[in-house]
C-alpha cells in the first residue's frame, strides 16, 4: 500500500511541470509558422494573393454581393482571412473540385469542414439563389485572372 501511495505522489508532482511543458509546446504550435513567426498578428490576413481583373456585368454584381456577405470570413477578394475563413481563390475551389452547385448549397444550406480548420460554415442568411449565381461569377472570375480553371 504504502509503495502504490508514494508512487501516486510522484506521479502527481511529476504531472504539474509536464504539463505546463506540453501547454508551452501547444500553445507555440497553434501561434508560430515553422519560421518562428508569430500567427497572432497576422489574424484575418489574406492568405493567398489575388490578381483583379476588370469586372463587369454579373461579376461586378457579384463583388458587391461578396463584400456584403462574404468578405467577412473569405477575405478581400476571396483572398481568405486567417483564422477566419479560407481563400476561395485557391485550386481546391477549381470548378472541376467543387462545381457553382456547391457553392450555391454551401451559401444557402451551410457545409461540414472538410478541407480547411476554420469549422463548419453556416448558411448565409439573406441571400438568394440569384444572389449566390452573381457572387460564384464573381468568384470564377477571379479564379481564372490567377490561373485556377
Amino acid at each position: 500500500m504504502r509503495k502504490q501511495g508514494l508512487l501516486g505522489k510522484l506521479l502527481i508532482v511529476s504531472a504539474g511541470p509536464l504539463l505546463a511543458v506540453l501547454g508551452v509546446l501547444v500553445w507555440g504550435c497553434l501561434t508560430e509558422d515553422g519560421d518562428g513567426s508569430d500567427r497572432s498578428d497576422r489574424a484575418g490576413a489574406a492568405m493567398v494573393a489575388v490578381s483583379v481583373p476588370e469586372l463587369g456585368g454579373q461579376a461586378l454584381e457579384g463583388e458587391s454581393l461578396f463584400k456584403d456577405n462574404c468578405a467577412v470570413c473569405h477575405g478581400v477578394n476571396a483572398a481568405g482571412r486567417d483564422g477566419a475563413g479560407p481563400p476561395l481563390v485557391h485550386r481546391i475551389y477549381e470548378p472541376g473540385h467543387h462545381g457553382d452547385g456547391a457553392f450555391l448549397l454551401a451559401a444557402l444550406r451551410g457545409v461540414r469542414a472538410h478541407h480547411w480548420p476554420f469549422g463548419d460554415m453556416p448558411p448565409v442568411e439573406g441571400v438568394s439563389q440569384s444572389d449566390v449565381e452573381s457572387i460564384v461569377a464573381y468568384v470564377r472570375l477571379l479564379q481564372r485572372a490567377n490561373g485556377i480553371n
